[in-house]
């Protein structure tokens, strides 16, 4: 290869066996030539290296005693080494690729196969979307048979107005392959959400505690038809809460009280809280479900705010009357608002958690929403649907890896208790 021409820049790509000291050893030939650097990265796969750097060589410098010095000192390290030479067409277009927006693609299960992958990939490439960095957020992608949790997270490169189809083409795409497929696009604000904000029936909790309480009464089949009406979004919440509740009467409060170590926490709840507890995020429970669970769970979790329904008890008796105001979709959005205030933070810095349709308002009003494990009139309303995996998998949307966590995973796993 010829000396540099003025205006021109050079790539080159290493790889080989990775080890310590490899970056350093590289970099101080660069340095000792003083040429300028306009790019770099590096990814390394089951312990080998792929490193690229973009080298622009001034025009007095000649890049012949450079490039044999990193030949030299690259074969010495075991690496193999191609240079480019990158025209000024070229390297203006690159320039202009980088006011390209960028968007992170994260792919959920419990095992992540070269099938979904082909999909997926196939889908970005269909929107003119360039794939730029792809990074293993969990263990292994699979363990044979074992259950596990599997995350890949690619970084993607390209035309904002192709966002809204891909995000179509990835939701139809999860479904039929049994995957979870989150779009966000890229932002200051996506690591460095402040708040999460959460339902608790059938999100917190693995059922719904009016139709716990239904059953107690012998009323179980004629709650549970109303309740699942209205978290299809054909009842108004209001009127359902209202008739479901006017079931309840007379059933005693020793009964209701019993219900709190009934249900089951929703899987991997409690590592998602210990987890955002340990890197200072706030917490909040905003149901349509009831107080009386809700301080349970606050006092088992952690939970900083709790807005719920109070089950009017006189007497000892449920007396079956709703007292207001009742915690609807869009009081859930305003307390959302109220709170994201109170903590002095943006809405773009809160995300938020539900299953139903009374969680839509809160959902959309955040920066971030989240449809778990949720109906489909929800998961289409919102940008994020998350089935595939537990609570705990939320994590990984935040970009949080599992070896980020290795360290504290005592402290996160850790059981909690009641105080």
């Amino acid at each position: 290869m010829r000396s540099a021409p003025h205006n021109e820049a050079i790539l080159i790509h290493f790889s080989g066996p990775d080890r310590p000291g490899l970056t350093a050893a590289l970099t101080h030939i660069l340095a000792d030539h003083k040429v300028n650097i306009l790019d770099i990265g590096q990814a390394v796969v089951h312990e080998n290296l792929a490193w690229g750097i973009l080298l622009e060589v001034p025009e007095a410098c000649d890049f012949a005693p450079l490039k044999t010095a990193l030949q030299t000192r690259a074969h010495e390290l075991g690496l193999l080494t191609r240079f480019k030479t990158i025209p000024q067409k070229a390297l203006l277009h690159w320039k202009q690729v980088l006011r390209h927006d960028h968007f992170i693609i994260t792919v959920l299960g419990r095992s992540i196969t070269a099938q979904q992958l082909a999909r997926i990939s196939t889908i970005i490439a269909a929107h003119a979307m360039n794939i730029e960095r792809i990074e293993r957020l969990s263990g292994p992608l699979s363990l044979g048979d074992s259950p596990t949790s599997a995350c890949v997270e690619l970084t993607v490169r390209g035309e904002p107005d192709q966002e809204l189809p891909m995000r179509e083409e990835f939701l139809a795409t999860a479904q039929d392959l049994s995957i979870d497929i989150a779009c966000q696009r890229e932002s200051i604000f996506r690591r460095n959400r402040r708040l999460f904000v959460f339902d608790m029936d059938s999100t917190l909790i693995q059922g719904e505690v009016i139709d716990e309480l239904a059953k107690m009464v012998g009323v179980g089949d004629r709650v549970a038809e109303i309740t699942e009406a209205a978290m299809r979004g054909e009842l108004k919440f209001d009127e359902s809460f209202t008739r479901r509740v006017a079931l309840l009467k007379g059933l005693p409060a020793e009964r209701v009280h019993s219900l709190v170590n009934s249900i089951p926490l929703a899987e991997g709840a409690e590592r998602l809280i210990r987890t955002l507890k340990l890197l200072g995020y706030k917490t909040a429970i905003l149901s349509g479900g009831f107080t009386f669970f809700a301080r349970h769970l606050q006092a088992r979790l952690g939970i900083d705010y709790i807005h719920a329904n109070e089950l009017e008890i006189v007497d000892g008796m449920v007396t079956g009357n709703v007292v207001p105001p009742i915690v609807n979709g869009a009081r859930k959005a305003a307390l959302l608002a109220e709170i994201a205030k109170r903590e002095g933070i943006s809405l773009e810095q809160v995300v938020a958690v539900g299953d139903g349709a009374n969680d839509i308002p809160m959902l959309n009003l955040a920066g971030m929403g989240i449809a778990y494990r949720a109906k489909p009139l929800v998961r289409q309303s919102v940008d994020q649907s998350i089935s595939c995996l537990g609570l705990d998998g939320l994590l990984y949307l935040l970009g949080v890896r599992d070896q980020d966590l290795q360290m504290h995973e005592p402290f996160v796993s850790a059981p909690m208790h009641s105080e």
